[in-house]
């Protein structure tokens, strides 16, 4: 049982009071999985005394396992009964002991006020781009690329054969393959020509990889071998050898495959655009403090990811100081962090208006699902998490679940406008050309075809 004990501004302060049977309820459940985890010499599994299995995991051990999943449980739910959006929260939990009621306190900030425009009447103009015979044909020949075979050939270098080169010098990098159709162009232009056992001297222009600066410098190196690309002609034999029947039924199959891609690069596309609707409209009076909150925390996502690379964040820190960027870094991660603000505002708001609702019910199907494809158990999975972090996902789910509910809206509301004045729709399909088509087929490449290509290689 929540109740609200203070509200000024966003600043809010409740109690919640745990009844005692659910307490008696979670130290069973504590003491049945140290029964069943714990084992204990001499004491057939599950049969050992809790006295034994306290001095087994240690004195207080209990206790705070019970705490933790009475906090767990009843913190995201106490805040959902009082409609709390809580940015951040402390937990002062008070004693626990078996047979009597827990309680807790939170003191926390909500998100600050915030109205949105009108943004049932937005007109989306993103689409599923179109997938033209041409896209189709041009997604083939990419196929059939990536498939090609090479034949060693006794002749000089061409533009799109594969050469390989052995590096020669101080610090050589032993031989490996280069596909001058792919290959830089000072690559290609040293090595169109030349014959196997020729020694070419390559110039590497000035340029930046990662975070470091290379001059420019000359790479020696000896030609191997060179091979011409065989492309295998575009039939029935090709598609069977990536698992096809025939090339009708891969061109039906891949034309499906890309469609499917395509309408999914529009969904998304018409996400985007409708967000970018919600955050340009809305009004709010962002406190400094809960810029400055995420902020940092996307500074500890940096640090940990950097840590994972087994690099020191003070190192590179030192370093983006010494090229005179740290001011600019930190611009950006400021920058970064009041969007990504914006954005969680606009969509909360957004739910809100619409008076979405997640059931306890829907929520712990979700986490069950959710700590099942993490190979964990939905208590390891909310341990993890914690109070916090299980109130920010249920926060995310009812954002999700507005955004969706928005969108469907308007594509009703498009499609009736559609029927009911058909020649305002006449000339708005897109064509399919420049960048957005382009995206449908490489960025992503092309599924399930695509996928038998690689099996086959």
């Amino acid at each position: 049982m929540a109740e609200l004990i203070s509200k000024e501004g966003n600043k809010v302060q409740f109690q919640v009071a745990v009844p005692a049977a659910e307490v008696n309820r979670a130290y069973e459940q504590v003491w049945a999985g140290l029964a069943r985890d714990v084992r204990v010499p001499g004491f057939r599994p599950g049969k050992a005394p809790r006295k034994v299995l306290e001095g087994r995991v240690g004195k207080g051990y209990v206790e705070q396992e019970v705490r933790d999943r009475l906090l767990q449980a009843h913190y995201p739910q106490a805040a959902r009964e009082l409609k709390l959006n809580l940015v951040d929260a402390q937990i002062d939990p008070g004693a626990l002991q078996s047979g009597q009621s827990f309680t807790f306190t939170v003191r926390g900030e909500t998100y600050p006020d915030v109205t949105l425009g009108d943004w049932r009447s937005a007109q989306l103009t993103a689409a599923a781009p179109e997938i033209t015979d041409e896209v189709l044909e041009r997604t083939l020949s990419d196929l059939q690329e990536r498939n090609a075979t090479f034949q060693t050939v006794e002749r000089p270098i061409e533009a799109t054969d594969q050469v390989t080169i052995e590096e020669l010098g101080e610090g050589e990098g032993g031989s490996y393959p280069v596909y001058l159709d792919v290959a830089e162009p000072h690559v290609r232009d040293a090595l169109i020509g030349k014959n196997v056992g020729d020694e070419v001297e390559i110039t590497v222009p000035a340029h930046q990889h990662g975070d470091h600066e290379h001059p420019e410098h000359t790479v020696r190196v000896r030609v191997q071998g060179v091979q011409t690309k065989q492309l295998q002609e575009l039939g029935d034999e090709f598609a069977k050898s990536l698992n096809f029947e025939s090339l009708d039924r891969l061109r039906t199959d891949l034309k499906g495959e890309l469609e499917r891609r395509a309408r999914q690069e529009g969904d998304a596309a018409r996400r985007e655009e409708f967000i970018e609707h919600l955050v340009s409209g809305m009004q709010a009076e962002i406190p400094q403090a809960l810029l400055d909150r995420r902020r940092d925390a996307m500074l500890e996502e940096i640090k940990d990811d950097l840590g994972r690379q087994g690099v020191k964040w003070g190192e590179y820190e030192t370093f983006m100081q010494e090229q005179g960027k740290l001011d600019e870094f930190m611009a950006d991660l400021a920058k970064n962090a009041e969007s990504r603000v914006r954005r969680d505002l606009a969509l909360e708001r957004l739910a809100e208006d619409l008076n979405v609702q997640v059931s306890d019910a829907e929520f712990s199907q979700t986490m069950t699902a959710l700590a099942q494809a993490n190979n964990l158990t939905p208590q390891q999975l909310q341990s993890q998490l914690g109070p916090n972090g299980l109130n920010a996902y249920y926060i995310s789910m009812v954002r999700e679940r507005g955004l969706q509910q928005a969108l469907a809206g308007l594509t009703a509301g498009e499609s009736a406008q559609a029927e009911s004045n058909p020649e305002a729709t006449e000339g708005t399909q897109t064509d399919g050309e420049g960048g957005t088509e382009e995206g449908a087929v490489q960025q992503d490449g092309t599924g399930a075809a695509e996928d038998q290509a690689e099996k086959s290689e």
